[in-house]
């Protein structure tokens, strides 16, 4: 699976409660991914909750467009990203 990352807009800001209904949205959202194979990894938040960043794995940029349809969430912009790890760095200098 390929990594993605999604950018959103949310121009009245985007709140979440902590409650069994916040858990019940993010649920959703989860049920809904899974039906294009799509999995939910991470998401940031701005400080002023207009923006989101969230990390996906999917099958393809479609499949991630596809599952934030069904859940009725904006897309800005997807990218396919990889991780770059300044440990990994670290870790390999001082074995060479």
């Amino acid at each position: 699976m390929a990594r993605y990352m999604v950018t959103r807009s949310f121009p009245d800001g985007l709140e979440i409660p902590t409650t069994g209904e916040g858990a019940k949205a993010c649920l959703g959202v989860v049920d809904n991914n899974a039906t294009e194979q799509v999995t939910w990894i991470q998401s940031f938040v701005s400080d002023d909750h207009n923006k989101t960043f969230c990390v996906y794995d999917g099958p393809s940029e479609d499949a991630i467009r596809k599952a934030a349809a069904l859940s009725g969430l904006p897309v800005d912009e997807v990218t396919q990203i990889s991780v770059l790890d300044p440990y990994f760095y670290v870790s390999e200098a001082a074995t060479a």
